[in-house]
């Protein structure tokens, strides 16, 4: 009596699906009918939608290394943080009195369109005499948009160059012996002539 395949089918079914959902073995031989199928979810397609008309109003972008930065400059605002410690209870913290302006960072893999995770970023705001009048390390933030900001104290108005230094992401990355890591150089991207002004 022959020994049934089935039960081996089985079993390598779900490995070759997490292997390919992982980018691991033959991902790149996916049938090209699944590879067609790239319809982004409503709110992963809204996101980019809002994230692309805020920064072509209120901001702008450069590339730099293996990212598509873009910057948005906005009011000061307020946002839920731990009350005690990394685990209390959320709670709403207000704007501070001279904090002016909310600026914004969002780092963008060059080649995909992904707003990139775990990234710390640097942000410092530079007069016109090249002084850095505040700098400051940026939180994460959940909104319509993930992006990386602070809230920033810039008591006179003018024309700005904002610096915002990325240290590699600290996730870990998937990848051959021999390959170069995705994403794993620092760099600094520099936005000049930004006018910041009192915001309401």
């Amino acid at each position: 009596m022959s020994k049934s395949p089935l039960p081996s089918l089985l079993l390598a079914a779900p490995l070759a699906l997490a292997l390919t959902a992982c980018g691991g073995a033959d991902a790149d031989k996916a049938p090209a009918k699944a590879q067609a199928k790239e319809t982004a979810p409503a709110g992963v397609a809204h996101q980019h939608t809002v994230l692309e008309a805020e920064i072509a109003a209120r901001g702008g972008e450069t590339k730099a290394g293996e990212y598509r930065i873009g910057y948005i400059v906005e009011a000061a605002e307020p946002w839920f943080q731990a009350e005690h410690g990394a685990h209390g209870t959320l709670v709403n913290r207000e704007p501070a009195r001279n904090e002016t302006h909310h600026i914004e960072i969002i780092p963008m893999e060059a080649e995909t369109g992904r707003i990139v995770p775990n990234v710390p970023i640097k942000l410092e705001v530079v007069d016109a005499k090249g002084k850095v009048v505040q700098a400051q390390d940026l939180n994460f933030y959940h909104a319509e948009f993930f992006h990386y900001a602070n809230n920033f104290s810039i008591p006179t108005a003018g024309t700005y160059t904002l610096r915002a230094t990325l240290q590699p992401p600290t996730f870990l990355r998937h990848g051959a012996s021999g390959e170069k890591p995705a994403l794993s150089e620092t760099v600094t991207a520099t936005f000049a002539g930004v006018e910041l002004k009192p915001e309401s």
